[in-house]
């Protein structure tokens, strides 16, 4: 019944928050920044694709590395890889289109990418469907775009958000 309950509400969060992760902007790659590139991306973990040799980092957001552990009623799993996972279904074989305007520190592309969406014309964007489904946070460190997305998944329990678990950045600092 957990379960169910659990997937009920991953499916309301997402049709309630459709509108904010669809864009029907998808065909402009100057509508978010000046540089862009598009194709097959293989995922590297929650918050880092490769498309064309090219490795990118999502803008915005933070996903759990790929060993961390976090907690759901004190069972531990293996919450980087579900991030992974996740970011993998999303892509789900679609060609990706990532836009960007600046680099960080490891001169990767700081990215806002997007897949064909279901409805004809709309693109899901998988940077803020990523912290909506509880599979990444909002970095606000460099960015409070995705902030709604986050108390959105927070209010919701679901993803990391349904148990214990340290911010990313902090598990970075002390593994």
């Amino acid at each position: 019944m957990k379960k169910l309950s659990l997937i009920l509400s991953i499916i309301l969060i997402l049709f309630l928050f459709s509108f904010s992760a669809y864009s029907q902007d998808s065909s402009d790659p100057d509508s978010y920044g000046s540089s862009y590139v598009r194709g097959n991306a293989k995922v590297v973990d929650g918050d880092t694709i490769v498309i064309k040799n090219l490795r990118i980092r999502l803008f915005g957001i933070d996903a759990p590395e790929k060993n961390q552990i976090c907690k759901i009623s004190s069972k531990a799993y293996n919450c980087g890889h579900t991030s992974t996972e996740a970011l993998k279904s999303l892509i789900n074989g679609h060609r990706v289109l990532c836009q960007w305007k600046n680099l960080d520190v490891y001169g990767r592309p700081l990215a806002i990418c997007r897949v064909p969406g279901r409805m004809e014309g709309s693109t899901i964007v998988l940077n803020a469907m990523m912290v909506i489904t509880g599979n990444a946070v909002a970095y606000k460190k460099y960015s409070k775009k995705y902030l709604d997305s986050e108390n959105s998944a927070k209010e919701s329990k679901i993803g990391i958000w349904q148990g214990e678990f340290d911010m990313p950045w902090d598990w970075r600092r002390k593994n």
